[in-house]
């Protein structure tokens, strides 16, 4: 029998946004015969959050006895560019997530926002947001990108199959295929099935991520692997850093 256990790559503790502690996310996600990682978020616009380089050693030593270690920064936030080699490689991986879109105008859309601004249409927003998926990965020092279909509120109504347009899933897929970045198959924020066998067919490694905040997320990767699993992908070929190593290796 074989004693792999899936690996849950992406939660928060109580150095970001969660309510558990760093030692409680991992007891917490063993309990569901998974293993876990504290992966905070490390941006200057995010309300809890890490937001400095010192931020970031203070993090770094205090999860240093965890075997999986990470944070997750926001593309349109500075403070990833701000960190040195030494910094970053006390993770053993990283995750990026685009949480605002930033505009022509210099204006900001925000995922957790409840309407798009007046004017601007779906596929406008559609049109830059795979843009600067292309630019996080083309320059994000990451291993995993967080739930890729993550989109602001007005949008999440609609099926991902008719939202995101198949043109857009190709170079959304090909920028972290050339970047070696990891699609993220999120039981948060769920991708539709289309894309992410569109990501297995490019030789995209995929990851599983619960996105956990609270006790009942953290760990929770039933459905994430359900549908890896469906799809033909092998345990043993989602992303483990120990395994699989970093894009620092």
């Amino acid at each position: 029998m074989s004693d792999w256990q899936p690996l849950d790559c992406h939660a928060h503790s109580t150095h970001s946004d969660g309510v558990l502690s760093p030692d409680d996310v991992i007891a917490t996600a063993a309990l569901r015969g998974v293993r876990g990682t504290v992966s905070d978020h490390a941006s200057r616009d995010v309300r809890f959050s890490l937001k400095s380089p010192a931020d970031i050693d203070a993090y770094a030593a205090a999860i240093a006895h965890l075997p999986y270690r990470s944070a997750e920064f926001c593309s349109h936030d500075s403070l990833w560019r701000d960190l040195t080699d030494a910094q970053l490689a006390r993770f053993t991986h990283r995750i990026g997530s685009l949480h605002a879109v930033r505009m022509p105008d210099d204006s900001l859309v925000r995922m957790f926002q409840k309407t798009l601004p007046a004017g601007l249409t779906q596929r406008a927003y559609m049109a830059q947001h795979v843009a600067l998926v292309e630019a996080l990965a083309d320059a994000m020092p990451i291993e995993i990108f967080a739930h890729p279909t993550l989109v602001p509120h007005e949008l999440r109504a609609i099926p991902g199959e008719e939202l995101w347009h198949e043109a857009d899933e190709e170079r959304l897929v090909e920028a972290l295929r050339r970047n070696g970045i990891c699609f993220e198959v999120s039981n948060r924020y769920r991708a539709h099935p289309r894309l992410v066998q569109r990501a297995v067919d490019h030789g995209v490694r995929l990851s599983l991520g619960s996105d956990g905040h609270q006790p009942e997320q953290v760990g929770n990767l039933t459905w994430s692997l359900e549908l890896t699993r469906s799809l033909g992908v092998a345990d043993s070929e989602l992303y483990d850093p120990l395994v699989h190593g970093t894009r620092r290796d």
